[in-house]
């Protein structure tokens, strides 16, 4: 075979493992479907703005081992993620802390807070919540569910809440203090040049074919490589043989302004009506604090239903489908023993950045 590996992918999970592979002198092919490398990190320069192509990405974690390798291959600045939510033209901040608690009850103390959502989590008769909608009260009463996650919530997964999972939720930060950083990380921040910098360096050295689609020449592929490491949907591997898998897909509206400099005066801004139809704009300038550019970008974001033929963003991790990714696990362990199935489609899961990092680490220590 001419190759040691193929790694379908050059997202983060993929340029990872290739990169650390040639780094112990293996054989690397990295295909990519797309016409260009870095996934859904990909950063394209727009009037001299690194713009996130494919929807905003804040490297945050409070693992060094995860910040110092990334950090090998950018300076990242210390941009700190404090989106606004806009609910009818009101804006509240995020997450949801004592300014939020503040404006829409007026209370002043993590006391009275905490004993107003009590108030509306005792008579909303919750005691084991057992779907989103139930979930999100017990945390912030129904007030703060009302105006500030059933909207967002409803469009991004198109659903009820009362019809989603209660762990979907559970990752949202509350907090009693008068701070609006969202993730709360040690380690936060953006790479100064974009991530399409970072994707790279990481190639370096690695051979890379784009506009190169796996399932379109799969047994010639596979005939190339010892290993393959696919970071492409488990069930598009399988010519979705068990069913279907759901996700969620995005759309993404992008507006160029040439004499507006400021356009919302904030990186992320959440819309929480139901009226509304897209989820939030991202102001790409916002991300670069310090940034000095003539006119900005702001990327207006879709949420919608997924169909085969469109980019999966969100797996649906409800019982239903959990049940089907297990289905062709099995497939996968038994009938596929030279193939790693990586990453988030791959995997069927959702991931952060950092646990990307980590598991494409572990992916090349232990089977590299």
């Amino acid at each position: 075979m001419k190759y040691d590996f193929l790694i379908v992918g050059s997202g983060l999970t993929g340029a990872i493992i290739a990169h650390e592979a040639r780094k112990r002198n293996k054989r690397v092919l990295v295909i990519e479907k797309r016409s260009h490398i870095g996934g859904n990190i990909y950063t394209e320069n727009i009037k001299n703005i690194p713009v996130h192509v494919y929807g905003a990405h804040i490297f945050h974690t409070n693992d060094k081992r995860a910040w110092d390798y990334i950090n090998n291959f950018s300076e990242f600045n210390r941009f700190t993620n404090s989106p606004v939510a806009n609910y009818n033209g009101e804006i509240y901040s995020l997450p949801f802390n004592m300014y939020t608690f503040n404006k829409i009850w007026g209370v002043t103390t993590p006391a009275q807070a905490r004993e107003k959502i009590e108030e509306q989590k005792k008579s909303s008769g919750i005691t084991n919540p057992s779907n989103l909608e139930e979930q999100a009260i017990s945390l912030v009463g129904r007030d703060i569910y009302e105006i500030l996650i059933k909207g967002y919530t409803e469009k991004q997964w198109g659903r009820p809440c009362s019809e989603l999972p209660a762990f979907i939720i559970k990752r949202l930060p509350v907090r009693f203090t008068y701070d609006n950083n969202y993730f709360n990380a040690r380690y936060q921040g953006i790479p100064v040049n974009g991530y399409t910098e970072i994707i790279n360096k990481m190639l370096e050295g690695v051979e890379v074919k784009t506009n190169c689609d796996f399932m379109t020449a799969k047994h010639e592929f596979e005939s190339l490589a010892e290993k393959i490491f696919y970071t492409g949907a488990i069930d598009e591997y399988f010519n979705y043989s068990l069913g279907t898998l759901e996700y969620r897909t995005l759309k993404f509206e992008q507006k160029i302004f040439d004499e507006l400099d400021n356009f919302q005066g904030n990186a992320v801004m959440n819309f929480t009506d139901s009226k509304t139809p897209y989820t939030r704009e991202i102001e790409h300038k916002h991300f670069y604090p310090g940034l000095e550019t003539r006119g900005t970008v702001v990327t207006r974001e879709y949420s919608s239903k997924w169909s085969r033929g469109d980019e999966p963003y969100y797996p649906v991790n409800d019982s239903k489908n959990n049940s089907l990714y297990e289905k062709y696990k099995a497939l996968a362990d038994s009938q596929c023993p030279n193939v790693i199935f990586c990453g988030r489609l791959g995997e069927y899961k959702y991931y952060d950045m950092d646990a990307i990092v980590l598991k494409a680490m572990y992916n090349v220590e232990y089977i590299v």
